[in-house]
């Protein structure tokens, strides 16, 4: 199947999550340079688990997406030097591009979560 969740794919979704807490912890507490790189470690780690090293390679060297990977390790390399504010912002907008192929299945995903699947149909149908 799939859409199967193996035990592997469990440990890649919870270091996301993880990537995500300490992501918005670091966001939190002002822009903490240390949780911040703690957050993209763990997300980096996360999706490399839950997609496969060779997908999370192809992902980050692909042509079309060499925008999106510039853009995440000049932020990673801003954390790193105190400047989070910029380094942040260059994340967000390396997301954007780099998982924009993801958005429909992400779409498809919030809409089984039961509060936020009901928030989203009523301000967007599909």
């Amino acid at each position: 199947m799939a859409y199967e969740i193996t035990e592997i794919k469990k440990i890649g979704i919870g270091l996301i999550g993880f990537g995500i807490f300490f992501a918005f912890l670091g966001i939190i507490l002002f822009f903490d340079r240390g949780l911040l790189a703690l957050g993209n470690i763990f997300s980096l780690a996360g999706v490399a688990i839950l997609l496969g090293w060779r997908s999370t390679w192809a992902l980050f060297t692909y042509r079309a997406n060499f925008k999106g990977s510039a853009s995440f390790l000049l932020g990673l390399f801003f954390i790193c030097v105190r400047w989070p504010i910029v380094g942040i912002i260059l994340e967000i907008f390396s997301c954007v591009f780099l998982f924009s192929g993801f958005w429909s299945s992400i779409k498809v995903f919030l809409y089984h979560i039961p509060v936020v699947g009901w928030i989203i149909q009523f301000i967007s149908p599909p």
